[in-house]
């Protein structure tokens, strides 16, 4: 009985609710640890975010005597899924913000700088202080970057309600600047643009999600009639799975928002307050009175150096040439991938970072111990797609495109819920917190 609990437990996805955000915080009911092996290996993480933090956590008390080295520029670390929140008013900046040392257990070495030369075949990088570090075994834990200069015209100081821009990816103070943007446009009425790019990018939902939230602010203030809502999918489709992108048409159609497919975002002129896409009929050029900005982004430039991205796909964003199910580098045994960095058809979500974790480190750790790695990640990605304020779905899939449900019969994944809206809000962020830890 109690194998069959920590293997329901284990597909609970990222958010857990009742047992799950408050219990793993706390560390409750979690099965027991592996043994620890033995071994002096270097182990260098690169990034300090999600992923590093947490798999740095867990080698830690999984490996006795290893060299654990995290290489990581920024002294914050963010809480992103919380940006949404922040760019809709239900949170301020420090919400997302706490120091990155915190999350980092006691025992490692962390070095406040940035990676600014990888070289996979010397097994050694080169920090942006000069510092060289060889390692054993390499983590690639970056994230990816934000190509705002793709924009062009555009530039992050105009964000903000003087010229109603918002770009909600940039930092949790520029996500509140974002809201003050937002919250201008949702008094005043007029024409509100929003889209993503056309690369992979994290959190895929998030741009609907903020469209769905301008609506439903603007309705609450009675002031639907005076706001035009625009989104600007990049594909032919609003959602990548199709069971998602027909409900989240469906939305649309019944809230009155525009929609309008292979559109992407290639320049705005601030003082005509224009936004022109590239479409397949050629560039198109709108007015508007609100506009969120979201760049194309990318492996930060050192990783596309590296030789670790693939060399046939996603030749323009660099991602790392990892096995989908093993997150082991195809070229490299001894580089791994965790999160946004990752080759992969699907996972830049903190959900996915939390299924990509166990992964890693059973190969890692099996490798060291001599043996094979046993672990698979399947693709699994959370979005909890917030429609409102007090609604979510929790949408959740994998690889196939098949809806994987934490609680079967009990939430339905495609229906505008409160019990989903409300692991958004409350259970989501300690569960993080407990991933961070690696206790989740």
């Amino acid at each position: 009985m109690k194998e069959l609990e920590q293997i329901t437990a284990s597909r609970r996805g990222f958010l857990g609710l009742a047992t799950g955000g408050a219990a793993l915080a706390l560390g409750a009911g979690q099965p027991a640890r592996a043994a620890q092996v033995r071994t002096n290996a270097r182990i260098l993480i690169l990034g300090a975010g999600a992923g590093g933090a947490a798999i740095a956590n867990r080698l830690s008390e999984r490996l006795d005597g290893a060299e654990i080295t995290v290489l990581d520029g920024r002294p914050q670390h963010w809480y992103q899924p919380g940006f949404t929140l922040i760019a809709t008013g239900l949170r301020k900046a420090d919400y997302a913000i706490t120091s990155t040392e915190q999350w980092l257990p006691r025992g490692i070495s962390y070095i406040n700088e940035y990676a600014a030369e990888l070289d996979p075949e010397a097994n050694r990088v080169t920090t942006t202080g000069g510092t060289r570090i060889e390692y054993d075994y390499l983590i690639v834990a970056t994230g990816l970057v934000l190509d705002w200069d793709a924009i062009e015209g555009f530039d992050l100081n105009m964000v903000g309600p003087e010229n109603g821009i918002s770009a909600h990816y940039a930092s949790p103070e520029l996500a509140e600047l974002s809201w003050h943007a937002m919250d201008k446009f949702t008094s005043e009425g007029g024409v509100g643009m929003f889209g993503r790019p056309a690369t992979e990018m994290k959190c895929a939902g998030a741009p609907v999600k903020l469209c769905f939230m301008a609506e439903d602010i603007a309705t609450t203030k009675g002031n639907r009639d005076k706001c035009d809502f625009v989104y600007n999918a990049q594909a032919t489709n609003l959602f990548g799975v199709p069971v998602i992108h027909h409900r989240v048409r469906q939305i649309m159609d019944e809230r009155d928002i525009t929609y309008r497919y292979q559109h992407v975002l290639k320049g705005i002129d601030l003082g005509a307050k224009t936004a022109t896409y590239t479409t397949p009929e050629g560039d198109v050029t709108d007015t508007w009175d609100f506009i969120n900005v979201i760049p194309p982004q990318r492996a930060p430039q050192v990783i596309r150096d590296s030789g670790l991205s693939w060399a046939d796909r996603w030749t323009d964003q660099g991602w790392i040439e990892v096995d989908m199910q093993a997150l082991r580098h195809a070229r490299y045994p001894n580089v791994f991938g965790i999160g946004d960095i990752d080759g992969v058809p699907k996972g830049k979500t903190a959900a996915s970072v939390k299924f990509h974790i166990p992964v890693v480190e059973d190969h890692l750790v099996s490798e060291i111990a001599g043996r094979e790695g046993t672990r698979i990640y399947d693709g699994y990605t959370s979005c909890p797609l917030i429609t409102r304020i007090g609604r979510a779905m929790l949408v959740e899939f994998d690889y196939h495109d098949n809806l994987t449900p934490s609680f079967p019969g009990v939430i339905a994944p495609l229906e505008e819920l409160w019990i989903s809206w409300l692991m958004k809000e409350v259970a989501l962020k300690a569960t993080y917190n407990a991933m961070l830890r690696g206790r989740a």
